[in-house]
Formats: C-alpha cells, structure tokens, sequence
C-alpha cells in the first residue's frame, strides 16, 4: 500500500488502491504534458513569426538606406549592399527548413526549460511515482519534441542575433563617411527591439500554470526525481553539483575556476593576511557588491532587463514595445465625490477604467462610471442612481511621478431607473477634462500605484444644470 502526500497540489492520497492512484497520476500528468507542449507549441510559433517580422523590417531598411547613398555615391551602394537580398535570402530558408546549421553552439541558461526538459524525461522512467505514463506516452513524447523545438528557436533566434550584430558592425563602418546617421539609427532601434522581443519570450516561460505548479511540486518532493535532476538538469552539467553525472557533457568551461579552487585561494590569502584579513575580505567584497548594484540600476535605466544582451543603444527604448497587447493593459478604479446642492443629493462617481501603454510614459484608456446618490445628508440618507457616465482619458508623463492628464466624457446626470431611460445621447452632457496627476507608490499586493487628480471641466460652464468645474479624484491602478 502506498501513501502519499501533495501539499500545494490539493491531492492528498492515503491508504489507496493502485488502480485509484493510478488514475489520480495519469489525470495529473496529462494536464502536465498539454500545458508543457501548449506553452512550448506557442513560444515556438511567436519566435518564428517575430523573426522573420523583423528581418523582413531590417531588410526593408536596408534598401531604403542603398537607395539613399545610391543618390550620393551609386558605385559606394552597389558594392556595399552587393549581397544584401542573397544574405537575407539565405537566412530565410535556413529559419522555414529548420537548418541545423543555424542553431547556436552556446547560449543563456533557461530555468523553464531546463526543469520542463528533465522532468519529462524523469517521467519517461520506471518509478513509483510514474507508474501510469504508458496511458499518456503518445502525450509525452509530443511534448519532448515541441520542448526540444522550443530550445532549437532560442538557440537559432541567438545565431540570428549575431547575424543582425554582424550587419550593424558592417553597416556602421561602411557607411561612417556618409551623412545617413538617422537611417542607421532606425535599423539599430529594429536590431534592438528583435533581441527585446526574444527576452519577453524567455521570461513569460517563467509564469508556470497551474498544472506545472502541481507537477513540480509533487515531483521536488521525491528524492528520486531530486537525485535525477542533480545527474541529468543542464544545471548539473553547467557546475559542479553534488550527484551529477561526471561524464555529462555540458558547455565548454576550460579555463573557468572552479568552486574548491577558489576556496582554496581565499583560504590561502587569510592564513597569510593576518588577523585582520577577515574584516578586509568582508569589506571588500561589500565594496564590489556595491559596484555591481550600481552598474545593475544604470542598466535598468538605459532600458536594459536582466538576461538581455549587453547591447547598449544610443537612445532611450520604449519597453512596451516588444510586449504583447494584454501585458501592456493598465486596469484601474477611481472615486470622485461631490457634496449636495440646490439640484442633486451627495454622490460619489466610481470608475472602472483599462488603459494601453503607448509607451512608459503615456497611456491612453476609456472607462466607465457609476454615479451613486447617498441623500442630502447624514439625517436623510437614501440610496439611489444619479447617473452614469463614459470616459477616455490620457496620461503624459512631466517629471517623476506627475503626469499632464486630459479626457473627454459623457455623463448622465439624472436620476435613472432603466435602460430605456438613458440610451439617447442628447441627453448626455459632456465634459472635456484637463489637469494633472501624481501617482502615489504603495507596498501592497493589489493597489501598488495611487492616482491622485486635480482636474479642470473645461465644457462645465455651458452644462445646465451647471456642474462643479474643479474635479478632484482618487484612483488606483493595478
């Protein structure tokens, strides 16, 4: 009889038959093995498509720049750009026939494949914990093959990053005696924004679903498939991990120091420092984690992400550029409320608004309110509807954290209590809204940034009945 545990998994299995544990793993493992090779299936498919996107775009750019030195100097952009359509040609067949010629000999550690590789070969073995896979072999080896395709795009996507590095060198010294910097300029933002591009790639892989979440956690629970990863990870290959397998073949690392090396020597350097050598060792190394800290923040600012390309360019990058369309959607609420007067009770305006990221500094958005009537005061409460309303707003950035704010809105300010009664917009006043903005940085899980509004109805004086034309509104995004 068997007994197992799942913590996080929800599956908690005691005393039961194989047959049942049998079914409860196979379940499991399936939903596994589609997460896996729907997430590799769709990295894959967006690399191919983006690669070739951007090397359509940068061969584009390269005739729009021989069509322009063709004017100062013809014999310069015939021989200079000879081979230019053969060169993108080429590359092209070898991305659509899947040439191995293409494909990287080096390149960056991936956790998300590195886990998801050994895993399903851990579940390729005959084990306890893996007793049912016969049930989902054909799933399994599916899976093997998209996460391999997957590793083949990002070692190919690597080669076509030096390719494109190659032609920028090309270009830049080719051209250096010709006034077509702006040209150049644009080719280098497209070279850039390509490499941006596949780190998204990389890092969305490190958002497991929860199918993986389960699997893995139940499988780092076992010691077998911990001693598995310890002698078959990519990791194990890369150091000198306890367990792995010494006949591994991992990246070439002649020359690198290795860990009892390094310790030897520092044991060595204390023993002849002296007692004070300890305390010099301690600062110093505080001294360079400092250095690399600020190097680490200079890089963020330039716009460079952790695991991009030491690739620095000459411009500040837009880095909602190379996201996709729902991970560049700002969702926010806001309240606004106004006190009673001769012609409506005290109310308070909630908001739900979604905004797209132009850019970090810009978002644009709509959104929609709801107008809550609470009575005249606090001796005559009585809850009802006073209006609706429809927004669009944009936010520019000024300077820290202000930003120049502005929108236009319709708004129904009238009691209502149905459909029927609101669905004419001549009904409907309209508001045209200018001010600013400051956004407050809160350390919570869900309402990290706090809008703070002061904004202008400039439309306010031809409303009738009037409305107040200072608006002053909390939002929060998230």
């Amino acid at each position: 009889m068997m007994l197992m545990h799942i913590g996080a998994c929800g599956y908690c299995i005691a005393q039961s038959s194989p047959d049942s544990l049998i079914a409860m793993s196979s379940k499991l493992q399936s939903k596994y093995l589609d997460a896996v090779s729907a997430k590799s299936a769709k990295a894959s498919q967006e690399i191919d498509k983006q690669t070739e996107k951007y090397l359509a775009k940068l061969e584009k750019q390269e005739n729009k720049i021989k069509r322009k030195l063709a004017k100062i100097d013809t014999l310069a952009a015939n021989r200079i750009f000879a081979n230019t359509k053969q060169q993108y040609q080429d590359l092209e067949n070898k991305i659509k026939n899947k040439s191995e010629n293409l494909l990287h000999k080096g390149g960056q550690y991936l956790p998300w494949l590195d886990s998801a590789s050994t895993s399903l070969k851990f579940l390729e073995t005959k084990n306890p914990v893996t007793g049912a896979i016969t049930a989902n072999q054909a799933k399994l080896t599916g899976a093997l093959s998209k996460v391999k395709e997957l590793e083949n795009q990002f070692k190919q996507a690597a080669s076509i990053k030096d390719f494109i590095r190659q032609r920028k060198e090309y270009l830049k010294q080719q051209l250096q005696n010709y006034n077509l910097g702006s040209e150049l300029k644009n080719y280098n933002q497209t070279a850039y924004y390509y490499s941006q591009q596949i780190n998204e790639y990389r890092q969305a892989l490190n958002e497991p679903d929860k199918a993986e979440k389960k699997v893995l956690e139940l499988l780092n629970k076992v010691p077998a498939f911990q001693d598995f990863m310890r002698k078959n990870s990519i990791l194990s290959s890369l150091f000198a991990v306890p367990g792995a397998d010494p006949n591994a073949q991992g990246p070439n690392l002649a020359g690198l120091q290795t860990r009892a090396s390094v310790q030897g020597l520092i044991q060595n350097q204390l023993a002849a420092g002296g007692p004070n050598a300890q305390a010099m060792l301690q600062q110093n190394i505080d001294e360079a984690q400092g250095m690399l800290n600020q190097l680490k923040n200079k890089m963020q600012q330039m716009g460079t992400s952790s695991g991009s390309d030491l690739d620095m360019p000459e411009y500040k990058p837009n880095t909602q550029k190379t996201k996709s369309f729902l991970k560049r959607l700002e969702y926010g609420t806001n309240i606004q409320s106004a006190k009673s007067n001769y012609y409506f009770p005290t109310t308070t305006d909630i908001a739900l608004s979604v905004g797209y990221k132009l850019s970090d500094k810009n978002i644009i958005g709509i959104g929609a309110s709801y107008k809550m009537g609470w009575g005249k005061d606090i001796s005559h409460i009585n809850f009802s509807s006073q209006g609706i309303g429809l927004r669009s707003f944009i936010d520019m950035k000024l300077k820290g954290s202000f930003y120049a704010s502005g929108g236009f809105e319709y708004n129904y300010q009238q009691p209502f209590g149905s459909i029927e009664q609101i669905k004419y917009l001549n009904a409907w006043q309209q508001s045209g809204l200018i001010g600013i903005s400051k956004i407050v940085s809160l350390k919570t899980k869900y309402f990290k940034k706090t809008k703070l509004q002061l904004l202008w109805d400039v439309l306010s004086y031809q409303q009738v009945p009037r409305t107040q034309p200072v608006k002053f509104r909390v939002g929060y995004s998230f």
